[in-house]
């Protein structure tokens, strides 16, 4: 596997398996055997520039009871808040830990980290990918479809991080790629021809249009996010005009297949992106997701870190 996890694009469609393989067995193993020593003596540095409920509980939950020590690290904690280079704070750090686990507001902070960094750097959301998130969504897909390749999946809403990582993973592993963004919220052109380049070898389709009744027709996922993300609060009334018609309600759902589930990382916010009577509908499997998240960063860090010391 790859020193870092900074995109999907750095796993190959067998690492993607492997971790998801590794995921479902560390779920089955919790309930009666939670703790576990693949990370005995090991320290994991979390830095983290954004807030966070889930992928901080779950990273610090699971390096926990994988053996490990999770070292959370705010910003204002560190030197980087008095003009500490992110460089010389990868190069320090690296002498003291064993893994760096960052949530910035910069992707070009991600790969600076990684750069410098002697030890893995695993990307918790940049803007421009949330390759953890897309890994549980994958894990939660399989389990309530028992497979990927013939299926369609369906993203409405913003061409976004989580978008980005998603439409890479699906492509990676054989699922159809559909999303329906409002004009000038569509992925970056860079992610959806990497996407395009991995459908070619799993024979599956991206597709990106305007049009949320089209991406959804016979999905058997449909997926969507917040349409303001941390950071575009300024943005929001602007973008409440732009998303007008992308609302995933129960009337555009049923243009997805009679068994669709519907996907939402979470936060959500009812009646915006979602109706309640979706989200907390029978279609709704996002706890899943939630839950999720803590088994497949597990897995993740041991695919990077169990074994070097």
């Amino acid at each position: 596997m790859a020193k870092h996890l900074l995109s999907m694009q750095d796993l190959s469609p067998k690492e993607v398996e492997a971790i998801l393989n590794k995921a479902a067995q560390f779920k089955a193993q919790r309930s009666r055997r939670p703790l576990s020593d693949e990370l005995k003596g090991k320290t994991i540095a979390l830095i983290f520039e954004k807030p966070s409920t889930r992928t901080r509980v779950s990273f610090e939950t699971g390096i926990h009871e994988l053996g490990g020590n999770p070292l959370f690290l705010s910003t204002h904690e560190l030197q980087l808040s008095r003009g500490e280079t992110v460089a010389d704070t990868a190069r320090t750090l690296s002498r003291y830990i064993h893994g760096i686990v960052a949530r910035v507001t910069s992707h070009d902070h991600l790969i600076e980290l990684s750069v410098h960094s002697a030890v893995p750097v695993i990307n918790a959301l940049s803007p421009l990918e949330h390759p953890c998130q897309a890994l549980a969504d994958l894990l939660t897909i399989r389990e309530h479809r028992g497979k990927f390749k013939g299926l369609k999946f369906a993203w409405v809403g913003d061409g976004n991080n989580v978008c980005n990582s998603l439409m890479l993973g699906c492509s990676l592993i054989g699922l159809n790629f559909s999303a329906a963004c409002p004009r000038g919220y569509e992925p970056p052109a860079e992610i959806t021809k990497q996407a395009r380049e991995n459908a070619k070898k799993s024979g599956t389709k991206i597709e990106i249009t305007n049009n949320p009744s089209k991406a959804v027709a016979k999905a058997d996922v449909v997926y969507t996010d917040v349409f303001v993300s941390m950071g575009q609060e300024s943005e929001r009334e602007q973008k409440m005009q732009d998303f007008k018609g992308f609302q995933v309600d129960s009337k555009l759902l049923a243009d997805a297949k009679r068994d669709v589930i519907f996907m939402h990382c979470l936060p959500a916010h009812r009646g915006e992106e979602v109706t309640g009577e979706v989200i907390d509908g029978p279609r709704s499997v996002v706890w899943d997701q939630a839950e999720n998240k803590l088994h497949t960063l597990k897995a993740v860090l041991v695919s990077l870190l169990a074994g070097k010391r």
